[in-house]
């Protein structure tokens, strides 16, 4: 298990799931902690950085633990329609809406049952199911429940983790690892009255859905970045362009466009229902709830990586301010223009009517009329 993986954008073999962006995690070997220092790394993440707090539990397993299992994520779509979900064509009794998610508490192939949480954000957390059972629940469930997804991602993301259920233990991450262990207190949020059968402990429950929110959230944002990076990419060359030419080397719909897509950047980072600023009010009165969404949000840098996406969107607003300034003074010129040549049009039209009369003013003398004169020789 002291493999050193991680990978920010994996691609895998396409067979009947599509090609995913991938981010893993796992515990780094000792060779890689000897070299830390040597070179640098593309993992800079507290999770990263503190993978190896997970050895003690990795190394020393104990009667009372289970074995290591994966926390899969996977987003694919910008927006679920969770609604959606009652309308699937084989919705078991025990699926049911749990607070902000859809709650599968088993799934999978028997022996090797999991548990899925479907979020709005357009991502799902599957506890103790491989990358493949995953991949096939976006296909047998997600797939089938018509209009869930809205603007479905051209490459999915992923999140991975692990964890192990101890119930000695205090449930935590440590390093990069989930201890699922004793019931975590809650102050008003009431157990469901009778729970149906589930893959895992109904005490750890609500911290699994915790954790899960967490997850999903970071592997939103995954897919934001990956979006908003190719939008920037796709604007690379206007500096140059302007420099070259004068012009943006684009059309005004084009422009237009893009200005639109800055909009809805900046719209799906801060001002939808699922944000990644706040906090979810469900975890206001539940503080060890809390403490467990936020410890996966500080390990995945989700406030860092926020305002580092907003940074972004700030830089690319400054940009569009530069195109809406263009096409202004576009628009301007073309009408200046217009008007300049209406007037002339005009003054051409003035001349041909007014010339022989604004002749005779000007000169005091009239205009030959060869159409006055008799036709003819005088007899």
């Amino acid at each position: 298990m002291l493999a050193s993986v991680f990978s920010r954008r994996l691609a895998l073999p396409r067979c009947s799931v599509p090609v995913l962006g991938r981010r893993g995690f796992a515990t780094p070997s000792s060779q890689d902690i000897r070299d830390e220092d040597k070179k640098p790394r593309k993992s800079t993440t507290p999770l990263r950085r503190s993978a190896s707090a997970s050895l003690p539990i990795r190394a020393n397993p104990t009667p009372t633990r289970s074995s290591i299992q994966t926390v899969f994520t996977l987003a694919t779509a910008e927006r679920y329609l969770l609604s959606r979900m009652r309308t699937h064509p084989e919705l078991p009794r025990a699926w049911q809406k749990f607070h902000d998610s859809w709650w599968i508490p088993t799934w999978g192939r028997k022996g090797k049952e999991g548990e899925v949480f479907v979020f709005a954000n357009g991502s799902f957390v599957c506890w103790g199911l491989e990358e493949e059972e995953a991949h096939r629940f976006a296909l047998e469930v997600i797939g089938r429940v018509p209009g869930i997804e809205v603007a479905p991602l051209k490459a999915p993301e992923t999140e991975e983790l692990e964890f192990v259920v101890d119930p000695i233990e205090t449930t935590r991450l440590q390093g990069d690892l989930i201890i699922l262990g004793k019931n975590p207190s809650l102050n008003e949020v009431a157990p469901p009255a009778k729970y149906p059968p589930m893959a895992f402990p109904a005490d750890t429950l609500f911290a699994r859905y915790a954790f899960s929110q967490a997850l999903s959230r970071s592997t939103a944002l995954s897919a934001l970045e990956v979006a908003l990076d190719e939008y920037l990419s796709s604007m690379a060359l206007l500096p140059h362009s302007l420099a070259q030419t004068g012009k943006p080397g684009m059309g005004r719909t084009a422009l237009v466009k893009k200005l639109g897509e800055l909009m809805k950047f900046r719209q799906g980072l801060n001002l939808n229902r699922e944000n990644f600023s706040d906090v979810p009010d469900f975890y206001w009165t539940e503080p060890e709830l809390e403490r467990y969404f936020n410890s996966v949000s500080d390990a995945l840098d989700v406030s860092i990586r926020t305002d580092s996406v907003n940074d972004k969107i700030t830089y690319a607003a400054e940009a569009q301010s530069v195109l809406r300034q263009l096409l202004t003074e576009t628009s301007t010129h073309s009408m200046e223009l217009v008007i300049i040549a209406l007037i002339a049009v005009e003054v051409v039209i003035a001349l041909i009517r007014d010339g022989p009369e604004l002749w005779e003013i000007f000169t005091g003398s009239p205009v030959h009329d060869k159409s006055s004169e008799p036709h003819g020789k005088p007899a």
